[in-house]
């Protein structure tokens, strides 16, 4: 879909949704250079009305809805997506549509049962400057010793986390993207978080010790169903053990509405963790830039009810790698200054 057929209230949705995006401090991607992980909950997403104008019926998503959502997603260089319906048609042309053919994706299978809500799990990645490593799979935890020691099996996730790795020009590191069950309250979500941080502490942080292990460099993102951060103990129990959400990203509401929520999160095992951050994280809060002319509600059927969520990490390490030859400590601040002209 080419800009130049946009009708003019999409075109005026595009001019407020980019001045949000540079409000919310998103960098631009700069070659061989940069990375940008984002995590974005996008409501409901499956099948939509192939049309610019308003569906009288449903889906309520349409082409308006995809090209504000591609204006975002095409900012990144990977991004994990919750909320993939079993009819993946929406996404399908969110990539053939508008993305073009240097994108790609990589979706789970559908979740089976009423817990899982006929949901998948994706990625959405530039193949221009991120490739997949290869891995990929969904978490199934272990069986448990009774009191017999006999094997018992582990209660499953409602919607079953979903593993990928990538590559992007030097640096290799594995996503995990998760959708916690949201219950009847708050602490129904707690096994899942608990499990959640065990898992990835016991089964992937150790696991990535070994030397050329593929699962190096794990970033655990998705919608987690944490209303607060802080003491909140939802959110301790996802921090439990040893999981780090960026400081910049802790005081920042992810959902519409006058009541803050703080569902979704980006976060990695600071000790075991070799991607150089850059300290710049943010949220894109779209609410009230797209859709003006309906209440933020309706407005959430068509693009979401989630804000997407954002790190930066430096690829080029070129610097670094020079300072030891000035004598200089690779953490230095930009060693190469001290380079007389």
């Amino acid at each position: 879909m080419r800009y130049a057929d946009y009708p003019l209230p999409v075109v005026e949705d595009i001019a407020r949704l980019r001045r949000r995006i540079d409000q919310s401090g998103l960098p631009d991607k700069r070659s061989d250079s940069n990375l940008l992980v984002g995590t974005w909950n996008i409501r409901a997403l499956g099948d939509y009305s192939p049309g610019w104008d308003e569906n009288p019926g449903t889906p309520k998503r349409n082409l308006r809805s995809l090209a504000s959502i591609a204006e975002i997603v095409r900012r990144f260089d990977v991004i994990a997506i919750q909320e993939v319906k079993r009819d993946t048609s929406g996404i399908r042309a969110l990539l053939s549509d508008f993305l073009g053919p240097n994108w790609g994706m990589i979706v789970s299978d559908v979740t089976a049962g009423s817990a899982g809500n006929a949901e998948r799990l994706a990625f959405i990645y530039d193949q221009r400057r991120v490739q997949p490593s290869g891995l990929a799979g969904e978490i199934v935890l272990p069986p448990f010793e009774g009191r017999d020691r006999a094997p018992l099996a582990a209660d499953q996730f409602a919607r079953t986390p979903y593993i990928v790795g990538f590559v992007s020009g030097d640096e290799r590191f594995v996503l995990l993207t998760v959708h916690i069950k949201y219950g009847d309250v708050p602490e129904e979500r707690l096994p899942e978080l608990r499990a959640l941080a065990r898992y990835a502490a016991a089964e992937i942080r150790d696991r990535a010790r070994i030397a050329e292990a593929e699962e190096a460099n794990l970033i655990v993102l998705g919608d987690f169903n944490i209303d607060k951060r802080g003491n909140n103990p939802l959110f301790q129990t996802f921090v439990s053990t040893g999981l780090i959400v960026p400081s910049e990203l802790l005081g920042l509401k992810t959902t519409y509405g006058t009541e803050p929520k703080y569902y979704d999160h980006i976060a990695w095992f600071m000790g075991d963790f070799d991607l150089d951050y850059t300290g710049r994280a943010g949220v894109i809060d779209f609410s009230g830039a797209v859709y003006q002319e309906i209440t933020l509600r309706q407005m959430s059927y068509r693009v979401s009810d989630h804000f997407p969520l954002w790190v930066e990490f430096i690829t080029d390490r070129s610097t670094r790698a020079m300072a030891p030859t000035l004598g200089l400590d690779p953490a230095t601040p930009d060693p190469l200054e001290s380079v007389p002209d």
